[in-house]
Parts: structure tokens; sequence; C-alpha cells
């Protein structure tokens, strides 16, 4: 990295945010450009030193992610300054959704509402902050697809280039999303970790570069916080009793358990107890699998599922996964293609929410944990829809058939509707 990329930032120019923590040995370092501990090469985090916040003082902040600036390792400044101002989504009660699951009380926190659709404008939005302030010129990243959306078009807004690296085979509705901002897009022939080993090997080599998920990860992965404090504050500052995550790398989940334990810790919720549970695609299931086994390494896979945006193969915070799930009396489980498919049209059919493939994984892996009992029908549940179903069309475009058309006249519709069956909400 160049000196102007490198260098160790002043504490006060990311907000309350002091150090970086190694998660491994818990060595602690200044805030700059690392993400990677000097001692043990452990994976690094943001620590703070919280100043004493109140319910309304975060309530009177902007309907987006930076009410929680102060929650955040970025600039006190940081909603005035050009960016796509992602968050404060719906949370969705799913009361129908909920009988057809035999639940008591289900919530959807539906992501679909940011600037490109998907979680991904929130970690990229903190990132990006992070970034500028140390000097980083280029945003970048290797994705699935809804990163490269959220990084091309963040880097629009605030005028700086991107450079996305993708695997070829994604969802084209993806590949055209990314493609509109004009930044630089790769396709890159190979699955996700492959693409992902390219983009560390680039991170090294390119001096202004930020990959949001490779050398700014430690503050890119604390945009996902927001997820969890959203949820407690729609929830009316209180934490659900279960929660629902899809896994791709793990962060998300990760994330939204630290930001249920920070606002307990700074009194802003009840510390009531709750329960984490991951989701992934049998086609892509390493953590499923370390779970199940009782093991604590997670080994890598080669991914094969409709759901793109959740393969990866080997997850950076899966480990983390593991700790947050059984520390909090979860689970991880994995679901099969055809229950993903059916879980989307269930989705919106009884909610009218098109999710992507991800809510596919989440919603079919709830019903799975459901009928193994490892689930608790009676308990507050949110899931997480994390992306737009716009986005993964090919995944149900084989199980949602369309009749050809009919001529313009009143008895050809009273033919054409005694002729179709109402379709009904997939059990």
């Amino acid at each position: 990295m160049s000196s102007s990329a490198s260098a160790t930032i002043p504490a006060s120019r990311f907000g309350y945010a002091t150090r970086l923590s190694c998660r491994e040995c818990g060595q602690t370092c200044e805030l700059g450009a690392h993400h990677a501990c000097a001692e043990c090469f452990g994976p690094l985090e943001v620590g703070y030193d919280y100043p004493s916040l109140t319910r309304e003082s975060i309530e009177s902040g902007p309907p987006s992610i930076w009410r929680y600036a102060s929650l955040l390792p970025v600039p006190a400044d940081v909603a005035s300054r050009p960016n796509t101002e992602p968050g404060f989504t719906r949370l969705v009660r799913a009361d129908r959704l909920a009988s057809a699951l035999g639940m008591r009380a289900l919530w959807v926190k539906d992501e679909r509402g940011n600037p490109t659709h998907s979680f991904k404008d929130r970690v990229v939005a903190v990132a990006l902050a992070a970034a500028l302030e140390m000097g980083h010129k280029v945003l970048a990243c290797p994705s699935t697809g809804n990163l490269a959306n959220a990084v091309a078009a963040a880097a629009a807004r605030a005028g700086i280039r991107s450079v996305v690296l993708i695997p070829a085979n994604l969802e084209p509705q993806k590949i055209i999303a990314t493609a509109v901002y004009g930044g630089t897009m790769v396709l890159v022939d190979g699955t996700y970790d492959d693409v992902n080993r390219l983009a560390s090997q680039l991170a090294d080599d390119r001096e202004d570069w930020a990959f949001v998920n490779v050398n700014v990860r430690p503050y890119y992965a604390e945009g996902s916080k927001t997820i969890g404090f959203e949820i407690a504050e729609q929830l009316g500052w209180r934490l659900p009793q279960q929660i629902v995550v899809p896994v791709a790398s793990g962060a998300q989940l990760v994330k939204i358990d630290k930001a249920f334990r920070e606002l307990a810790a700074l009194g802003l919720v009840d510390a009531a107890p709750y329960r984490v549970f991951g989701a992934q695609a049998s086609g892509c299931a390493p953590v499923a699998a370390a779970f199940r086994a009782g093991h604590d390494v997670v080994q890598p896979v080669r991914p094969d599922t409709i759901a793109k945006s959740l393969a990866i193969g080997n997850p950076a915070d899966g480990p983390y996964v593991l700790d947050v799930t059984r520390r909090s009396g979860g689970a991880v489980a994995d679901v099969s293609d055809d229950e993903i498919v059916s879980a989307i049209e269930l989705l919106a059919t009884t909610e009218g929410i098109f999710g992507e493939t991800a809510v596919g994984v989440t919603l079919a892996t709830t019903r799975k944990l459901l009928d193994s009992g490892q689930l608790d029908p009676d308990a507050e549940t949110v899931i997480i829809n994390s992306g737009d179903g716009l986005k993964t069309l090919d995944a149900v475009a084989g199980s949602v058939p369309t009749a050809g058309p009919i001529r313009p006249t009143l008895q050809a519709f009273i033919d054409f509707e005694s002729s179709v069956p109402p379709r009904k909400a997939v059990a």
C-alpha cells in the first residue's frame, strides 16, 4: 500500500472507534488499513469507547444507517457526505406466513428497500466512509453479485472509481445491475473462492485500492450491525427471541449478534436471551456440516447451488457463526434447491414479498428447524430477506409458468377463467 493508504489514522476520524482487536489472540493495534493480526494472522474487528447514548438521540437521527453513526467506525459528519443512504428498511409482521408455518409471531426484515436492493449497501457505505478517511482512491471487491451492485453504485455516488470481480456464471440480472453504474467489472472463470483469492492478491499489489471485504474488511463487516440495531428499534427497543440469518461468509450473522450485545451493554435494550440460527444451501453448506458434526473448524467445499449469493465455499466467519449459534442455543442447518424455490414462492404468496434465493434458504431452513423441534414456534422470530427476487429470476422461472395470450374479448376471458384454477399459497 502507499503511505497514504497504509498510515495509521487518528481515532477521532473514525468516531468512537479506537482500535482494532484480534478475534483470536486479543492483540490490539491502532486503527488503519489492517485486516489481519500481526501476531497470529487472525482476523481483526473494530473496538470502541462508546459515549452515553439514549434511544431518543438515535431516533432523532436520519432514516438511514447513519442514525447509528456513533456505533460505527465512521466520521461524525458521514451523513452529510455523498452516499447512497442505505438502511432503515421495513420490518414486516408476517402473520399469514406465520399461520402457514404454525408460528405465533414472525417478522421479515426486508432488505429489498436498500438502494441496490440488498443489505450489501449497508456494509459498503461503512467501508467507503472508512476507505476515504484512509486515503484510498478506488473502491473494489470480489463478489457473488449483490456486493458488486452495491460497490459500483456507492463509488458512482461518491465520484470515485470502482473495480469489481465476479464469477462469470452469476445471474445476468446481477451482472447488468453492476455494469450500469459504469465502473470496471471483471468476469472471472471460477468460483467465488477463486475470485476472492485473486482479489487478495490485487489488494496487496494495488496502491490506494480499498477492497471492501478484504483489506478494509473490519470496517465493512461493522455495517451488518445496523440490521440488528434496526430490528431492535423497530420492535420497540427490544430483542427478538429467535432470529434466522442466511450464511455466506457468516459476517452478517456474527455482526447482528454483536449489535444485540452492544445494545444491551449500552442499556438501550433489556439484556434478554435470544437464539441465533444460521441457514445454508445444501449445495454449499460447510458451516452447517461443521455444526452437525460438532466441529469447530469449517472444511471448505466447492459450491453447487442456485443460491449463488450464499455460494462461498470457504466462509471467513464460519467458525464465529458456530460460536454464536452454539452460545445462544441456536443451530445451523441447510436445505435443498427444491426447498429453496418452494420457500421463495411461499413468502411471495403469503406476504407479497419476492425475495432472492437467499431468503428461500432462510425460510426453508426456518421450516426445517420448526419440523425438527429446534425452533420454537411460540417464540417471537425474525428472518432476514437479504435481497430482491428480481435479481434471481431464473431460480423460480420454471416453477411459476404463465398461460398463453387470449383474444381481447369478454368470452375469451370467461373461458380462460374457467380453465385455470386459482393459484394457492405453497404449503
